[in-house]
């Protein structure tokens, strides 16, 4: 079973970074204010980026590898891995605000 790594824009620019199966669902519960506590004093939070892994063990790594980076390392890798398509899509679909 596949999972994904995301990475939330939030409010005040800060990220959050998190792993689930269902993308579009938890990505739109960050959104309600029913996600994480940190995201849910930060709202509205967007989707940055996502990567899909071949399991949720796999996803659980590399989200505590992801957290351990510095913001600008997150943002080269972001740059660097790009974007899924998948991603984009739920991105126009859950869009909170635009820049």
């Amino acid at each position: 079973m596949s999972a994904w790594v995301y990475v939330l824009r939030c409010r005040d620019g800060s990220l959050y970074t998190g792993w689930t199966n269902q993308l579009e669902k938890r990505v739109q519960t960050h959104q309600m204010g029913r996600g994480g506590k940190y995201t849910r004093s930060r709202l509205p939070v967007c989707l940055l980026a996502a990567w899909r892994k071949r399991s949720p063990r796999e996803a659980r790594r590399a989200e505590v590898f992801f957290k351990q980076l510095t913001r600008d390392a997150k943002m080269v890798k972001i740059g660097k891995w790009g974007q899924t398509k998948a991603a984009a899509r739920i991105r126009l679909r859950t869009a909170a605000f635009v820049d």
